[in-house]
C-alpha cells in the first residue's frame, strides 16, 4: 500500500499544454518525498454500459513515501500550483484534491512504459456501510479487474485524514480506483470483453452507496 494525492481540474475545452505537462512533471519531480508522479489529460474509449462525458482537463496522481512528506509538501513546495500563471490554460478551472490509501493488486504483465491509458474511477459518495462495501469491492470486485485482457495495473484508493495548505477545495470521496492498458484501443477491447459483462452483474451486488460515480478514459505520463 502507497499514500498518494489526487488533484482534478475540470476545465471544458481547456488542453493543457506539453510545456504545462513538462513544468508540473519537473516541479512535482523535484519535491521531497515524491516517488512517482502520474499526469493524466483526456483520452477516448467506448464503454458498453457508460458515457461520462468530458474527462477532466488534467489530473495528478502523486505517490509519497510517507504521511508527513506528503503533508510537508502540501503545506510546502506544492503550493506552487495554486498560482494560475503556472498553468495558464487552466485559468478559471475548477481544482479539487484528494489525499487516499492506495491498494494494488497483482496482474499477470504488469505495465513497464512510461505511458499508458488509465480508467480513472470515482466512487464520490458513501456507503450505507463503509466496511462491507469495501470488503467486497477489495476481496471480490477487484479481482475481476485483474482478470482484464491487456490489463497492466489495478488499483483501489481509500481515504484517509490528512492535512494541508494547498488552497484548492477538498473532496471526500468514498473510494476511487483505476485499471491501466497500453493505449486506448487496449482499453476499449477490455471493457467490450467478456470481463465487463462479469464485472457490470457483480456491480448489481455491491452493498448500497449513494453518490455519482465516474469513469474517464485518461492518457497518462509517468514521471
Amino acid at each position: 500500500m502507497r499514500l498518494c494525492w489526487f488533484a482534478r481540474a475540470s476545465a471544458p475545452g481547456a488542453i493543457v499544454t506539453e510545456s504545462e505537462l513538462e513544468w508540473l512533471g519537473e516541479t512535482i519531480a523535484a519535491v521531497p518525498g515524491v516517488t512517482e508522479t502520474l499526469l493524466f489529460t483526456p483520452g477516448t474509449t467506448h464503454d458498453p454500459y457508460l458515457n461520462d462525458g468530458l474527462p477532466p482537463a488534467l489530473a495528478l496522481q502523486v505517490y509519497f513515501d510517507a504521511i508527513e512528506s506528503l503533508e510537508a509538501a502540501l503545506n510546502g513546495p506544492l503550493m506552487v500550483l495554486a498560482n494560475s500563471a503556472s498553468l495558464p490554460s487552466l485559468a478559471g478551472a475548477s481544482f479539487t484534491q484528494q489525499a487516499m490509501l492506495a491498494r494494488s493488486f497483482a496482474v499477470p504483465e504488469p505495465a513497464s512504459s512510461e505511458g499508458y491509458c488509465t480508467y480513472l474511477v470515482a466512487y464520490e459518495g458513501t456507503a450505507e456501510d463503509l466496511p462491507a462495501w469495501l470488503a467486497h469491492y477489495l476481496g471480490r470486485h477487484a479481482a475481476i479487474m485483474t482478470r482484464f485482457p491487456g490489463v497492466r495495473r489495478v488499483e483501489v484508493c481509500t481515504r484517509i485524514d490528512w492535512c494541508g495548505a494547498l488552497p484548492w477545495p477538498r473532496v471526500e470521496f468514498m473510494q476511487r480506483n483505476k485499471v491501466v492498458f497500453d493505449n486506448a484501443d487496449a482499453l476499449t477491447a477490455a471493457l467490450n470483453s467478456p470481463v465487463r459483462h462479469e464485472m457490470r452483474a457483480d456491480f448489481a451486488r455491491f452493498p448500497a452507496f449513494t453518490g455519482p460515480v465516474s469513469h474517464f478514459p485518461m492518457l497518462t505520463r509517468v514521471v
